[in-house]
């Protein structure tokens, strides 16, 4: 049996690499890690090329008379920097050690493929904070990351964090910014980040003020807008463009399914796991904001298309979520960004022009849908799992035909 060494070294002669990764400290732990590299389904030169920088860091460890559980952050950032300094450091290493980092220690947060910074280390520690002390849904940890992460980039880009050159006119222009580019309610969810980010610094000490009242409030308002959505035979257009013969194409027509016909927010498909779907009893567990947990029949047509790409097309991997990457390493869906770019390349494929952008077009468009179809709003509510009806009052602005007919007569319209 050829072993994951061999596999990835086939044809390249680097006797010392090998003696390198089979040397302490992290003999056991880099076999292990060359074995999760095959099974991820790694390719040939991405495994051997994650190796060879292995082995060097491998070699510095015994170097430094350090052992496998003084591996950290702060060890992996030393290594980098001496890296950098001698000239050696190339695109990437950050982010194969981040990984090595995180399969030695499996409770980390931190997700395989990011680099190891010091915006990293705070985002690890605040997704934490949001989890295990403020107990909020996975879907709000989804959610705030990517804005706290623009946030810190956004002030320091990938250098070092210095707390105290932060200050209110940093904050406003951030939120600004991010207001100029983003919907109106997308801007709400950046301010609650923000805040929400800057008070975990104050609690931890990390900063002096309590800096989350300088974050701006955004002016929105109760059922201010109309909905954004697509009509039916545009969303079976989008639907239709997946390419069904392939397997990506399987796994995006499942995955839109959810979000046309079931209403699945972007998050709630980044967090589904195979435990969710009860084949027998035809239900769909969806995991919902505020750490709600609903019950959905599940359509044939959905679990028809589930079950295709799952019998047919989901890479083997050990991950238990749903929709998984198409390429290594296999694991699900980082966050709910990645769902709504998928929406905007299928909507390009499709060639369906849309004002809106995003998964929650599906959404608002499988409302407008159900009211087409003399759905009363408390039955709408309960298709997109609202908890105050007022939420779900915003779809009664798109009926404009059943408005009209109930409107009355202006006075004096006929003269």
């Amino acid at each position: 049996m050829v072993t994951s060494f061999e596999y990835f070294f086939h044809s390249r002669t680097t006797p010392s690499t090998i003696a390198a990764l089979r040397s302490e400290p992290l003999t056991a732990a880099l076999q292990a890690y060359a074995d999760h590299l095959h099974e991820s389904g790694y390719a040939v030169h991405s495994g051997f090329m994650q190796l060879r920088l292995l082995g060097c860091f491998n070699k510095w460890l015994f170097r430094k008379a350090l052992t496998v559980t003084d591996v950290s952050p702060t060890i992996v950032q030393q290594y980098l920097r001496g890296r950098e300094q001698s000239g050696r450091l190339r695109r990437g290493d950050s982010t194969i050690l981040s990984a090595l980092l995180h399969f030695l220690r499996p409770d980390s947060s931190a997700p395989p493929s990011t680099p190891v910074t010091d915006a990293d280390v705070v985002l690890m520690r605040f997704q934490d904070y949001l989890r295990q002390d403020r107990s909020l849904a996975e879907a709000t940890v989804i959610n705030y990351t990517p804005i706290v992460r623009s946030f810190l980039t956004d002030r320091f880009q990938a250098g070092r964090l210095h707390w105290q050159k932060v200050g209110a006119t940093d904050i406003a222009a951030f939120v600004r910014r991010q207001a100029a580019v983003v919907t109106s309610k997308r801007a709400t969810v950046v301010v609650s980040a923000l805040r929400c980010f800057l008070h975990y610094l104050f609690h931890r000490g990390v900063i002096k003020a309590d800096l989350a009242a300088c974050v701006p409030t955004i002016a929105t308002w109760s059922l201010s807008n109309v909905p954004k959505c697509l009509p039916g035979e545009q969303i079976q257009k989008v639907l239709d463009s997946c390419d069904r013969k392939v397997a990506i194409g399987r796994r995006d027509y499942a995955l839109l399914l959810l979000l046309a016909r079931l209403g699945f927010r972007a998050g709630e498909v980044v967090a589904l796991t195979l435990d969710d779907i009860d084949w027998d009893a035809s239900l769909i567990t969806v995991k919902g904001k505020g750490k709600r947990v609903v019950q959905m029949p599940l359509p044939s047509e959905v679990g028809a298309a589930i079950a295709d790409y799952l019998s047919t097309a989901r890479p083997l991997c050990a991950s238990r979520r749903v929709f998984i990457r198409a390429t290594a390493p296999l694991r699900g869906f980082a966050n709910s960004s990645t769902i709504s770019s998928l929406v905007d390349k299928a909507l390009e494929r499709a060639g369906v022009e849309s004002k809106f952008r995003g998964s929650h077009l599906f959404r608002h468009s499988l409302a407008s849908q159900m009211l087409e179809h003399e759905a009363s709003l408390p039955e709408i509510g309960d298709v997109l799992r609202h908890r105050n009806p007022d939420t779900t009052r915003i779809y009664a602005k798109v009926d404009l035909v059943a408005l009209r007919s109930i409107a009355l007569p202006w006075p004096g319209g006929n003269q």
